[in-house]
């Protein structure tokens, strides 16, 4: 079972307790895109071996939207960061180079 920390209250908590909200940092395409860019954002996903960046929400706690970087072959959470950034932080992408030595990047 997954254990993530939310990093808006602290709390550390089981999955049964979370939401997943699937894949983090999409590029949103609306009003203005081509059929294509929006078919891509609606229905296309990366689904890698390795390192995922994903949403979650504390459900049962503080109902707060998060983002958590996690391998999908171990399971392993590298760590959990605010919703409001674009990028995931220096320090954790530098946590997973360091866990993953042939890992590529985030985008």
């Amino acid at each position: 079972m997954l254990t993530l920390t939310c990093p808006c209250c602290g709390v550390t908590a089981e999955e049964t307790e979370l939401t997943y909200g699937h894949e983090a940092h999409l590029k949103r395409f609306g009003p203005g895109s081509t059929d294509a860019e929006f078919e891509d954002y609606l229905f296309n996903r990366k689904n890698p071996k390795g390192v995922h960046f994903e949403r979650w929400r504390h459900s049962y706690g503080c109902g707060k939207w998060f983002l958590a970087a996690r391998s999908t072959v171990t399971l392993e959470v590298y760590g959990t960061y605010s919703a409001q950034t674009i990028e995931p932080p220096p320090e954790l992408i530098a946590k997973i180079k360091e866990k993953c030595p042939g890992w590529e990047d985030w985008q």
